[in-house]
């Protein structure tokens, strides 16, 4: 890994998703990691900084209990990021 934990390079997030993978036991060749972080940004970014992992924590719950794709429920999250402030925060 590179010196700079905020900074890996994306065959070094390849390695890690791999290894990670391995120690839980789960098959993650069909993960796109791009198409992860790209949602955790857009969360981040719509909602608030910590919805971001819990979002792609939800989404990867979700696929594993057979709700859809990875795609397709990133898709679904994402656009309820895309429609949060239109919507309003709960309480607001």
């Amino acid at each position: 890994m590179n010196d700079s934990p905020a900074q890996a390079t994306p065959g070094e997030l390849d390695e890690w998703v791999s290894a990670l993978a391995a120690e839980l036991g789960i098959d993650a060749s069909g993960v796109s990691i791009g198409e992860v972080l790209d949602l955790t940004r857009e969360v981040a970014h719509g909602v608030a900084r910590p919805a971001g992992p819990l979002s792609t924590l939800l989404v990867g719950l979700a696929a594993g209990a057979g709700k859809g794709s990875i795609d397709e429920l990133s898709a679904k999250a994402g656009a309820l990021a895309a429609r949060w402030p239109e919507r309003g925060r709960p309480g607001a």
